[in-house]
């Protein structure tokens, strides 16, 4: 088998892939694992680029086995604030979004006492999600569940019907405009960090009940750490991964895949191909215009071209600083003014989110330093527009082909950059004073920065948007064909741009996918725990201001370790 990227869509098939007797490579034009799971280093910092919570990562429902599967968190301490987000106005009033709903409703009830009776709607309904992230199912497919197990389970989510139907169907853009308080009306729309405008209210219940769960945490190490230890799985297990190795095309014979040709010309063969890179480019390049059937056509064609289909890229700055500031929340969503939001070039909505990472991962920069994540979400047209350049370029060094080097862009390109930094250097002077002083390090992505990295489509991270024609065509598309091309033999899609959502979707993926190959192999699908190492631990960290009540009391001041009951923590799973 080869697979073709080394981000956690393709390093998960990789895993399974040897867990069922598979001989399995994965080829990467990059020189490091994670895909857009990522950091890089400058100077004394490194900038970790991707996990702000890893859903999954506590025990008590089918995520967190898959990491174990992984081998994604073993030995690991992982890390919870007890507030999931906070949420600045422009006039400077915040919102503690704590995923505890006991905490929540007194803190968002004491903001609006006229909201009281939407609050406690809101907070009820996350009181039955982290209940019903036990009985969710990411282990096995739908497309490949008999009668039996869909009946079985839409019956685990029966006591939690309600619930979902309620937040399913609302956008958050419209429950958010039933709160009385201006405050909570803006507020709402930014619980996941930046402003999704086709979510329905669900998502936020997920990811906030999730965390309630003491299961999205940042893992320490980071995401490169993430990435690196499955990489380790995979060896372990026998896989192979070739770096700097650039895919051009798939082989076809007749209808049937059967092998690739990398960039140098040189062809490979193989009985499976799995395509774990970004979609488009799959679909458009590598398969060198085959006949995708008019389902897939119209998918990457005319759907994919309409607004919002696809998640927007980033503008990232990272700022390494030379002191810290411990009056800074570790993660907060900060509303802008018209005059700020216009100096930033590309800006989606009017916010930026900020995150001292230093209170995330302390590991990966100097004692006594901070790092500061600032990002917006950003369409990839207007730094296009200023760029009169290559996006991607493979280039020659010592010998041997290199794909994510440097490439030359426009003066404006620059000059946008600049100012973008400038930009949110003085809005967050403004806020910490001392900070543009203690400044060591600056370092500025775009886009563009993920095409040379990744290739990845219009500079996404995350892919197909769910919730939107898009997303929910892919879903009956892999039901209906499974996660391949009509007609096409020994071919598989993984990672991102065969589901939708983040990095454990991505993860997912990868075990998805050997079901269906073993399933057309005709062979049973296996998989287990990797025991290499410790189960994870966990730490709470209380943020912000305290709220009375016995939970806040339960919290108390400081950080604790958390133990995780261990009868909650999946020891093996077989077929199922």
């Amino acid at each position: 088998m080869l697979i073709i990227g080394a981000g956690l869509g393709g390093l998960s098939t990789g895993v399974y892939a040897q867990l069922n007797g598979y001989r399995s490579r994965v080829l990467e034009m990059h020189e490091i694992p994670g895909g857009c799971c990522t950091a890089w280093e400058r100077g004394d910092y490194t900038l970790d680029a991707c996990v702000s919570w890893l859903l999954g990562s506590g025990p008590g429902n089918e995520m967190h086995q898959i990491w174990l599967e992984l081998g994604a968190l073993q030995g690991k301490e992982v890390r919870h604030f007890d507030v999931f987000n906070v949420v600045r106005d422009t006039d400077g009033r915040a919102v503690y979004f704590y995923s505890d709903p006991d905490r929540l409703q007194a803190h968002l009830t004491g903001i609006s006492p006229a909201d009281a009776r939407h609050i406690k709607g809101f907070c009820d309904n996350l009181r039955s999600f982290r209940k019903a992230l036990a009985v969710y199912p990411f282990l096995k497919p739908v497309g490949l569940m008999g009668r039996v197990e869909r009946m079985r389970m839409l019956a685990g989510f029966l006591p939690y019907f309600n619930a979902v139907r309620k937040t399913i169907s609302v956008l958050m853009r419209d429950y958010s405009e039933k709160f009385q308080s201006p405050l909570l009306r803006r507020a709402f729309n930014y619980v996941l960090y930046e402003r999704h405008p086709n979510f329905p209210v669900l998502p936020t219940h997920f990811q906030m009940a999730s965390h309630a769960n003491l299961s999205a945490g940042v893992p320490e190490g980071g995401s490169l750490g993430l990435a690196r230890s499955i990489e380790e799985r995979y060896a372990r297990l026998g896989g192979e991964v070739s770096y700097n190795t650039k895919v051009e095309e798939v082989l076809i014979e007749g209808d049937t895949a059967v092998g690739v040709r990398l960039s140098d010309g040189t062809e490979l063969r193989a009985d499976i191909v799995v395509a774990a890179c970004d979609g488009p480019t799959t679909m458009r390049s590598l398969l060198k215009g085959r006949d995708l059937g008019k389902e897939y056509e119209r998918l990457y064609t005319d759907t994919i071209e309409k607004p919002g289909m696809v998640f927007p890229g980033y503008v990232t700055l990272f700022l390494g600083l030379k002191r810290e500031f411990p009056e800074a929340d570790p993660c907060t969503t900060y509303l802008l003014d018209d005059a700020t939001a216009k100096r930033l070039t590309g800006i989606r909505h009017s916010s930026i989110n900020v995150q001292f990472r230093n209170r995330h991962y302390p590991e990966l920069s100097p004692p006594g330093t901070s790092v500061v994540y600032a990002t917006y979400f950003c369409d990839i047209a207007p730094w296009r527009a200023l760029d009169d350049g290559p996006e991607q370029r493979t280039r020659r060094r010592g010998g041997e082909e290199l794909h994510t080097l440097p490439v030359k862009h426009g003066r404006g390109y620059y000059a946008a950059k600049h100012q973008v930094r400038d930009t949110l250097v003085e809005f967050l002077e403004e806020r910490f004073p001392g900070l543009s002083e203690s400044i060591a390090v600056r370092d500025v992505s775009t886009p563009l920065t993920q095409v040379r990295y990744t290739g990845n489509f219009d500079g996404t991270v995350l892919g197909w948007q769910p919730f939107v024609e898009s997303g929910e065509t892919l879903e009956e598309l892999i039901k209906k064909y499974g996660p391949g091309v009509p007609g096409l033999g020994n071919f598989y899609q993984s990672g991102v741009w065969a589901t939708t959502g983040g990095l454990i979707r991505a993860a997912a993926a990868g075990r998805h996918v050997m079901q269906f190959v073993c399933r057309d192999d005709g062979k049973e699908f296996t998989a287990s725990v990797d025991t290499h190492g410790p189960l994870p631990t966990h730490r709470v960290i209380p943020v912000g201001p305290r709220v009375p009540g016995p939970a806040a009391q339960a919290a108390g001041d400081g950080a604790a370790s958390v133990p995780v009951p261990q009868k909650l923590v999946p020891q093996k799973e077989e077929s199922r």
